[in-house]
């Protein structure tokens, strides 16, 4: 397989998993990860990403300590910056919501089961099963264009852990919990949690990591100005 068709094939194999393995990961590859994930480009070379990598007892005093809110409510905990518009637009709203069914149907959720809903997100939190969870902070001074940086380094992960026939999940859901996530890992005040990430081994026969995600085509996205 040539080097062309090796990347395509790592970006077009990335899925969001829902429900991972219990199959550890070695610490160094988690390493080597990150360390060709920070060859992200960024503004003047800032490299303005933290990660709080967690596996073991750590993953899980942080999952339970999420999941312990989560299971009263939640009450009390928003996220420090708005990751979707309100309302919602189209066409966005209509694929999350393609999405949102395909997910719930490929796991039998009806429409009005919403404890069902719930428990499956909370779900999150427990970083679907991984062994691995990763959490992402970025200097509360920076500004947006530090955020766009953001998500190439995030893409690069995802990137190199299907490189390595690992999988992922990249979860904003963590953001709301970013006082306590604060205090669990030790991070500083002048640290917003972006997001976390999921990192283990795909289960392959669980429904929610088999239904099918749509993307738009090229012609719908893409103008080309090319004389």
């Amino acid at each position: 397989m040539n080097e062309q068709r090796i990347v395509d094939r790592a970006i077009t194999s990335r899925r969001s998993i829902r429900r991972f393995l219990p199959t550890p990961v070695d610490q160094q590859t988690v390493r080597d990860i990150l360390a060709v994930a920070s060859r992200a480009p960024s503004g003047t070379n800032m490299q303005p990403w933290r990660v709080y990598v967690l596996a073991g007892a750590d993953r899980q005093a942080l999952s339970q300590a999420i999941l312990s809110e989560h299971a009263v409510g939640g009450g009390g905990h928003e996220a420090e910056y708005q990751y979707y518009p309100a309302p919602f637009p189209e066409p966005y709203l209509s694929r999350r919501r393609k999405l949102g069914w395909d997910l719930y149907g490929a796991l039998g959720i009806q429409k009005r089961e919403l404890e069902r809903m719930r428990a499956q997100h909370g779900r999150n939190y427990d970083f679907f099963g991984a062994p691995v969870g990763l959490i992402f902070t970025i200097e509360r001074s920076l500004e947006l264009g530090s955020w766009l940086d953001y998500g190439m380094f995030l893409q690069n992960i995802c990137i190199a852990a299907r490189a390595r026939g690992l999988d992922t999940c990249p979860q904003a859901a963590f953001a709301h919990y970013h006082k306590l996530i604060r205090a669990q890992l030790g991070a500083g005040d002048n640290e917003v949690v972006v997001c976390g990430l999921a990192l283990g081994y795909a289960d392959p026969d669980a429904p929610e990591n088999n239904f099918p995600v749509e993307r738009a085509g090229v012609d719908q996205f893409a103008t080309f100005l090319w004389r």
